[in-house]
């Protein structure tokens, strides 16, 4: 999961994609960068760390130009070098620098196809990388530099690479693209603000972003839209691929997107509070007469629902853990060793909280299921009479391969188990998962935006089809031994 940024304007844009990154750094803390457009110069700076580590004040006094991308990057299926800070650039055609959210599912194909057909190298392992390959091949074909032009290419782009995807491009010579894989899998919202009587536009992969920046949300890029937004303030817009149908990352919702965002017309923090009532009115259908005296969170995403079960089941809510801010997300620390060591330096209870209490722990999802085995313990020694777990989400079952490093099934903990066995190697009195139509409806809402979401990670449902072998080969690239090698090696 990654961070995107796009912005055309009258003035230098650094530093307004320096801000907007900042407020996406949740999603992405391995590396950083930004790219801008200066007459007939792209200037990118980009490096390993946090937005704050990467830039300093002579790198931003060189990032000048009126229209530029930004990225904030976790590692996916790629490798964790430096040489996979975004943006990436090709000097042809024209300079082009693009950002990318998600991941493409057919990346081996598309790198022999760029190298054999195309005659283009590619020299990271990042699919980024390839689709900017497949972009700056398919604009050349067009022998022009014309937003039709433009729209044509990304036309090409979207039949030759399949996955999750969104994506922020700088064209030199032209402005601003950005465009949403058919199924609108990956999130991406467009805003506009006028100063002096000019419109300047933004897309960003969460509404919190442009509101930071001033900029109103217009409205979410829709699935297989592309936009362009040219140098000059010009606005254009065609659906570049057959539209499919429209299933966004649930998993988004539960735990990646902040609360204040908006995307795909959701508010976030709104989902949470029904996937809090959903669960809650589970557990009285479970156990009328429980024996909960106190719902905690584990901060931060679970807040949200752990307040509304609470409500739901009349209980107190209460703050047991308090958290160091100054560690990252433990889910996307990229070793396992690493997360286990961070999780107590992240969380310490507090003991008045659970002494002699019985507490419903809630979280937002398990996925390996270490760190709830810690934290269970950590209540446990901090007095709690009985400990109990709560997931907003269901089981996690399946890999993610939309972008998302989930990793291996194997490295699930609800993988092949029965809930209770999960509970067992919790070690929690009780463990309640919530339903996949509870959380689907809780995050479509009474109004029913949305329909149907990608909750592959869940059902093992891939809206755009899986290819025999893809599994045993993204093991191969995202298991806990699998970097454990590359990083030794």
């Amino acid at each position: 999961m990654c961070g995107i940024l796009g912005i055309v304007g009258n003035t230098d844009v650094a530093a307004q994609l320096y801000d907007g990154l900042t407020v996406l750094q949740h999603r992405g803390q391995d590396a950083a960068g930004i790219a801008t457009a200066d007459g007939g110069k792209l200037r990118v700076h980009k490096g390993n760390g946090l937005v704050s580590d990467v830039f300093d004040e002579d790198s931003m006094q060189l990032l000048q130009g009126k229209f530029g991308i930004a990225h904030c990057r976790y590692p996916t299926a790629g490798s964790e070098g430096s040489d996979e800070a975004q943006p990436f650039y090709v000097n042809s055609p024209y300079g082009i620098a693009l950002a990318h959210n998600g991941n493409l599912i057919n990346t081996d194909k598309l790198r022999r196809e760029v190298f054999e057909q195309d005659r283009r190298n590619v020299n990271t392992e990042s699919d980024s990388e390839v689709m900017l390959n497949v972009f700056a091949h398919e604009l050349d074909t067009q022998k022009s530099l014309t937003p039709e032009a433009v729209f044509r290419a990304i036309e090409g782009v979207n039949r030759r690479c399949i996955g999750g995807y969104a994506v922020v491009v700088s064209v030199l010579g032209l402005g601003l693209v950005a465009f949403r894989d058919p199924h609108g899998i990956r999130p991406l919202v467009l805003g506009k603000r006028t100063k002096n009587g000019t419109d300047e536009y933004a897309v960003a992969s969460e509404s919190v972003a442009l509101d930071l920046l001033g900029f109103e949300r217009m409205r979410d890029v829709g699935p297989g839209e592309c936009i362009i937004i040219t140098a000059r303030g010009e606005l254009f817009t065609k659906q570049t691929a057959e539209p499919q149908e429209h299933t966004p990352c649930i998993f988004e919702y539960v735990y990646f997107a902040r609360p204040d965002s908006m995307m795909d017309n959701i508010s976030v923090h709104k989902a949470r509070m029904r996937m809090g009532q959903k669960l809650g009115e589970k557990i009285l259908r479970l156990r009328p007469d429980h024996d909960i005296d106190t719902v905690i969170p584990i901060p931060d995403t679970s807040r949200d629902a752990a307040l509304e079960i609470a409500n739901v089941l009349g209980v107190k809510y209460r703050e047991g853990f308090i958290k160091n801010r100054y560690v990252g997300r433990t889910f996307i620390m990229p070793g396992q060793g690493q997360r286990t060591k961070s999780v107590r330096r992240k969380l310490n209870p507090i003991p008045l909280e659970f002494k002699n209490r019985v507490v419903l722990l809630v979280d937002d999802s398990i996925v390996r299921g270490t760190t709830s085995q810690q934290i269970v313990q950590m209540a446990r020694e901090a007095g709690a009479r009985k400990v109990y777990l709560a997931s907003a989400a269901p089981p996690v079952r399946y890999p993610n391969v939309y972008g998302i490093d989930m990793p291996s099934a194997e490295e699930l903990v609800a993988h092949g188990r029965t809930d209770e066995e999960v509970q067992q190697l919790l070690g929690c009195d009780w463990l309640i998962y919530q339903d996949l139509e509870d959380l689907e409806d809780a995050v479509s809402g009474p109004k029913h935006h949305l329909e149907h979401f990608d909750s592959s990670c869940f059902n093992g449902e891939y809206v755009t089809g899986i290819e025999d072998g893809y599994f045993d080969r993204i093991k191969q690239l995202r298991s806990d031994e699998a970097k454990k090698t590359r990083r030794a090696s």
